[in-house]
């Protein structure tokens, strides 16, 4: 084993998972992709080769709980450790319901891949953080997970629960080197495969949805992970009142 670090993406796909990729490679970081379909990983392996990058796909359903442990076990058999995590999937199937006809089986159906999951992952790569005391675990998630949005509930309960989750494994952490972070965004990540979806018809963007690009994203992990003075970051910012 080499003595170079590695970030694991959990939903690495082709707009914030790409950007990661690039810019903690650029810092000599090697990268192991997660995501469900193995044709676009190994595509992207082998763009990030092309830029001098070391990475390797790991197809995974992360719905699948029961296989997240041995996942990250792959991970760290293949690069020796997990010096930073980041969980950004973007699921295809994300049905906002208002909180007047919200019920537990709406609720259910997503809760596999917005809280359950994250912290699972998070679970299962913090020992090997903790053994070696320095370590980064960042949970990315949308904007209704800290402000309240009538007609928009669902995800942001669940996303909530996630983001207490990670302040409350920050403060246990990193008194033993281990940071814990969260970036939440109200905007259309540009690139992404949710942008495609939202245009796949070919009418344009609703200009009320803001877009931002993932570079500005990455830029804001790499800071909340190697300078670890916040828990949270929101892009974009909220308006100061």
């Amino acid at each position: 084993m080499t003595d170079k670090k590695t970030i694991a993406l959990f939903g690495a796909g082709t707009g914030l998972g790409a950007s990661l990729a690039y810019r903690f490679g650029r810092e000599g970081y090697r990268v192991a992709l997660v995501a469900r379909r193995a044709g676009p990983l190994e595509e992207r392996v082998a763009e990030l080769a092309q830029a001098g990058i070391e990475a390797a796909a790991f197809p995974a359903d992360l719905t699948d709980l029961a296989g997240i442990p041995a996942l990250v076990r792959s991970i760290e058999a293949r690069f020796g450790s997990i010096d930073a995590a980041v969980y950004a999937p973007v699921p295809s199937d994300v049905n906002f319901a208002p909180a007047l006809e919200l019920d537990a089986a709406k609720l259910r159906s997503m809760a596999d891949i917005f809280t359950f999951s994250p912290i699972e992952v998070s679970h299962a790569v913090l020992p090997g953080m903790l053994a070696r005391g320095d370590g980064a675990v960042v949970i990315v998630g949308g904007l209704t997970a800290v402000v309240t949005m009538p007609g928009m509930s669902g995800v942001g309960p669940l996303m909530a629960a996630a983001r207490n989750y990670v302040f409350t494994l920050n403060a246990e952490a990193m008194p033993k080197g281990v940071y814990a972070g969260t970036v939440n965004i109200g905007a259309v990540i540009d690139r992404s495969a949710g942008l495609r979806a939202m245009t796949s018809s070919g009418a344009a963007l609703d200009p009320k949805f803001p877009v931002i690009d993932p570079d500005e994203i990455a830029e804001e992990i790499w800071n909340l992970v190697t300078r670890r003075d916040r828990v949270e970051a929101i892009l974009p910012p909220l308006p100061q009142v």
